[in-house]
């Protein structure tokens, strides 16, 4: 046989078959359909919440605000905020205590009651605002700028200290 005419691994189409019918070459990938991959748990305990024992990540605050129906989240914390005398979002890291690290953020629980942007106490919307424009839907830094998006101001959440998880 001519080497130049028989090829040294099989072309598209062809097997080589091995010891005992074992293709070396063979190769199977996605075996199975998405369904065999996907998995729904639902959690029956959590870890967060709790001050003492081994594991220890209490709650440290409750966020919520509620906006009244039709309005821009956005513009009403903004006129809030320049009508008691600040010139932007940052401004409040001065007038209000942040907590020191990062902190666990969870949803609120949607019965929860949450606190009125309007006709509700000026200042606590306007740390809330803070605090909740220093938060993704999973953590609270605050070391990163405060954005005041219409998704980051209508979320509730409960955040929680992780600084007793790896006791």
């Amino acid at each position: 046989m001519n080497l130049v005419s028989s090829p040294a691994q099989p072309q598209c189409g062809q097997l080589s078959a091995g010891l005992n019918g074992f293709d070396p070459f063979e190769r199977l990938a996605n075996s199975g359909g998405p369904m065999s991959r996907t998995r729904s748990e639902h959690i029956a305990s959590t870890l967060l919440g709790r001050d003492q024992g081994a594991i220890r990540c209490p709650r440290s605050l409750r966020l919520g605000l509620s906006f009244p129906s039709l309005s821009d989240p956005v513009k009403a914390i903004e006129n809030l905020l320049r009508s008691n005398g600040f010139g932007s979002a940052e401004d409040l890291r001065d007038e209000f205590a942040l907590p020191e690290g990062r902190l666990i953020c969870r949803p609120l629980d949607p019965k929860a009651s949450r606190l009125a942007v309007r006709g509700g106490p000026e200042r606590e919307v306007l740390e809330q605002a803070l605090l909740l424009g220093l938060c993704t839907a999973q953590l609270f830094d605050p070391g990163r700028p405060v954005l005041w998006t219409q998704t980051s101001l209508t979320r509730g959440l409960e955040l929680f200290d992780p600084a007793g998880f790896y006791a």
